[in-house]
């Protein structure tokens, strides 16, 4: 690391951002990160669309921890006025404490209206964009950052380019993903790319690709000289990865690595939280006379194979763990699993999460065509119904 990171004026130590990811990085996943270790926790990815017309499970996506001192919130949109009355109401309305803008989403249903990893291409609406977000967030001295992707392909690399375009509109910092949006989450994270953007810029670059232990963020802070590490895939199921990368960042060659007896408590402290956030809410939920508990463990199911990867568990055992749909029987089925089995040593520095093969990137018709082309898409928003 070549600098102490900080964002509004507070030191980010360690410096170590939590990744948005849908589905995942709800308010409870972000508490029980909060739990192991510090840094910045990013909510779900948010659209402007969705954000302005106050849809219900939206607004309850942008619902913070009264713990989170730094309230940070990542906003997805493809128009510049779109994006400006979002973040004038994250402004007006004390929303958050930072604002990230999403240009590196590389989900076909995203790139297809030209938005995430394929916006930057267009770099006159890249600009208009992130000066409209960093100008309204300006009014209250709410920092913004950008998140993005090498570029679409590996003959349309944008990175360099849009950096130095997001630093010129006065970003906090960027945050880069060392893939394209045609690599997906395939391959291995193209490091070298950060270290040519840090050298580029002035500013704080942040590396994303690949850390899937705390010594894997200490190797790209020392190949790259970036100035912090955004973290994804790497805490699935290991939400005391962030202790680890706190433990590393502060010189400490500890790591965790705990029991399944020891993992067990922590799922289970995974499903209460989300199942308490559910009960909490004067919302969409309640509404639709959705039970709660039920509801917070079928949230909690996407995460059991996550934390039980590598460890002795019957596929019995497995499947009724990924079913279950009260707290009593989650705990019940815990209780059966052997809790002296050691962490498996064979998924240290593998893989987490998603991963495919590289493929073509769905683009508008003729997106390729003019950089210059500041027009925006028709249809290019992503509705209402969130995302």
């Amino acid at each position: 690391m070549t600098n102490q990171l900080s964002l509004a004026g507070k030191a980010v130590s360690p410096p170590v951002v939590l990744a948005p990811m849908a589905g995942i990085t709800n308010l409870p996943f972000r508490k029980l990160c909060r739990e192991q270790g510090a840094g910045i926790y990013v909510c779900e990815m948010i659209t402007t669309v969705a954000l302005t017309e106050r849809n219900p499970k939206t607004m309850r996506l942008i619902e913070f921890d009264p713990d989170e001192e730094t309230r940070s919130l990542q906003l997805y949109g493809v128009d510049p006025e779109g994006v400006r009355k979002a973040v004038r109401m994250v402004v007006e309305e004390d929303l958050a404490d930072h604002v990230d803008l999403n240009f590196g989403c590389p989900v076909p249903k995203v790139t297809r209206r030209g938005g995430g990893s394929a916006l930057p291409w267009k770099r006159r609406l890249f600009r208009d964009i992130v000066t409209a977000a960093v100008d309204t967030a300006a009014e209250r001295g709410i920092p913004v950052t950008v998140k993005m992707r090498k570029g679409i392909d590996d003959d349309h690399l944008t990175y360099l380019e849009a950096g130095e375009i997001a630093q010129d509109a006065g970003v906090a910092w960027v945050a880069l993903h060392g893939r394209t949006a045609a690599e997906r989450y395939s391959g291995t994270a193209d490091w070298e790319a950060i270290a040519n953007l840090k050298e580029r810029l002035d500013i704080p670059v942040l590396g994303n690709g690949d850390v899937w232990e705390a010594d894997d963020a200490l190797r790209m802070a020392a190949e790259t000289a970036c100035d912090g590490v955004v973290v994804g895939r790497g805490c699935l199921g290991r939400p005391w990865l962030f202790g680890d990368l706190e433990a590393a960042f502060s010189g400490r060659a500890e790591r965790l690595m705990p029991s399944l007896g020891e993992v067990a408590k922590v799922m289970l402290r995974h499903a209460q939280l989300l199942v308490e956030w559910i009960a909490g809410a004067e919302s969409y939920e309640a509404r639709r006379n959705i039970d709660a508990e039920e509801h917070g463990c079928r949230e909690f199911r996407k995460h059991v194979a996550w934390y039980l990867k590598g460890f002795p568990v019957g596929g019995e055992l497995r499947r009724s763990l990924a079913m279950v749909s009260t707290l009593n029987e989650l705990e019940d089925l815990l209780g059966k699993l052997d809790a002296d089995a050691p962490f498996p040593e064979s998924t240290i520095g593998k893989p987490r999460g998603r991963t495919n093969s590289p493929g073509k990137v769905s683009l508008p018709d003729g997106w390729l065509d003019d950089r210059d082309d500041r027009t925006v898409p028709e249809g290019a928003e992503i509705d209402s119904s969130g995302g």
